[in-house]
């Protein structure tokens, strides 16, 4: 990475954490995959049951992997063998202890954006599990929600459409049809402007370009 990159990211970075943590939200800026790893890991504790939704960046930094490695319990929707096994550990993963994710976009202001089709995980970000542990990549923060809503709807859903059904329009063309299909992953919309309890939701922002 360029010095004058570096550079920018490092003051925008400080920005956003400070302005998460306005917001109620325990937040940290670190350089790397590995940091990001060792933090998460550092707020982890031992003994909480992990649940997760389907995330790419928590995926990235094998943090699935190390927690397992460590010994916490695993609540892992793709060990079922049938939807309605699936369907009970998703609703476990409600109380599971840490919740880990990362979010579709975070503005500058420390707001984040987040779009689902089945809720599940948004459903765990807003209430359920002690604690949510983000991983969040650089490339995620934008300006404003305005931004947040056009890189959600314009990029980050054709994509996971793409990832996970092939069956919507976006899936098809790339291009958001605003669409009313019975796939749409485009369901939930959620904002989240505060947190009512204070560091249930931690933000790991790193300098890399992490997940969709």
């Amino acid at each position: 990475m360029l010095d004058c990159m570096k550079k920018r990211n490092d003051l925008l970075g400080e920005t956003v954490v400070k302005n998460l943590k306005m917001r109620q939200m325990d937040a940290y800026y670190v350089q790397t995959k590995e940091e990001a790893l060792k933090k998460a890991l550092e707020l982890i504790p031992a003994d909480h049951s992990i649940g997760w939704g389907g995330s790419v960046s928590v995926g990235e930094i094998g943090l699935r992997e190390a927690l397992a490695k460590r010994g916490n319990p695993i609540l892992d929707r793709d060990s079922a063998k049938t939807p309605e096994e699936k369907d009970l550990i998703q609703h476990q993963i409600l109380s599971c202890g840490t919740f880990l994710m990362s979010s579709n976009a975070v503005t500058e202001k420390g707001e984040l954006f987040n779009i689902d089709g089945a809720a599940n995980r948004v459903a765990a970000l807003c209430y359920g599990p002690k604690s949510v542990v983000m991983i969040v990549g650089i490339n995620k923060v934008v300006a404003d929600m305005d931004a947040a809503y056009s890189r959600v709807r314009h990029y980050v859903a054709p994509v996971n459409a793409a990832r996970f059904c092939d069956a919507t329009p976006c899936s098809k063309t790339g291009t958001c049809a605003d669409c009313l299909s019975s796939q749409t992953i485009c369901c939930q919309m959620v904002t989240t402007r505060y947190s009512r309890i204070p560091n249930r939701i931690k933000v790991i922002l790193v300098n890399e370009t992490l997940g969709m």
